[in-house]
């Protein structure tokens, strides 16, 4: 492939994502302030948003919270690993996250601070209910009776009103990281316009 054909716009996109999944475990290993705040929404409503490939909208994203996961699990939770790369529960949380893509791709067609506000919920709201599904399936103790959750639908809303407080979070850690990414990524297609999507239609065009 010759220089000319390298697309400058993908390298910033694939940046912006490494540095969420960098942002990430350091806020894990309470490096950061912002521990109780993630940027995997953010991440995952900015691939949604800017990748024009789909499965490049999911494939970054995804592939960076399975290397962050591993990193996590590995460094700072390894008693959570259960012999594998990865947590129990991991494919519902995975589901949650494919969802928060999906929100990105179906409301920021146009970046702006209302759509963003949007998505934002939407993702959060996704990804509480999937995978807190996925909690109750597993069955995972309700902290309040040291019991399991009833595998009813009491026992299922009661694992929901639990995880409120997370889905919380994860609301605010998409606005937070939200602003920032989109904040800067904007600023920067303004000053360097070989970063415009406008440069990259053509059939097959990589984002």
């Amino acid at each position: 492939m010759s220089l000319k054909n390298l697309n400058p716009r993908l390298g910033v996109l694939l940046l912006f994502i490494l540095a969420a999944g960098i942002l990430r475990v350091l806020g894990e290993g309470h490096i950061t302030p912002l521990s109780n705040i993630t940027p995997i929404g953010a991440m995952a409503l900015f691939g949604g948003a800017y990748f024009n490939n789909k499965w490049k909208a999911y494939l970054f994203p995804l592939l960076t919270l399975f290397l962050s996961d591993v990193i996590i699990q590995r460094v700072f939770y390894p008693e959570f690993a259960q012999g594998g790369l990865l947590y129990q529960g991991w494919a519902w949380t995975y589901l949650g996250f494919a969802a928060m893509v999906l929100s990105g791709q179906l409301i920021i067609k146009k970046v702006h601070i209302g759509n963003i506000v949007m998505a934002s919920v939407a993702a959060a709201v996704a990804h509480w209910l999937i995978t807190d599904f996925g909690v109750w399936l597993g069955g995972c103790t309700d902290p309040t009776t040291g019991q399991l959750y009833p595998k009813d639908l009491a026992g299922l809303l009661k694992c929901y009103a639990m995880a409120v407080p997370y889905m919380k979070y994860m609301f605010f850690g998409n606005v937070f990281y939200g602003a920032i990414f989109f904040g800067a990524f904007e600023l920067i297609q303004r000053r360097y316009q070989s970063l415009s999507a406008n440069n990259y239609q053509l059939p097959n065009a990589q984002r």
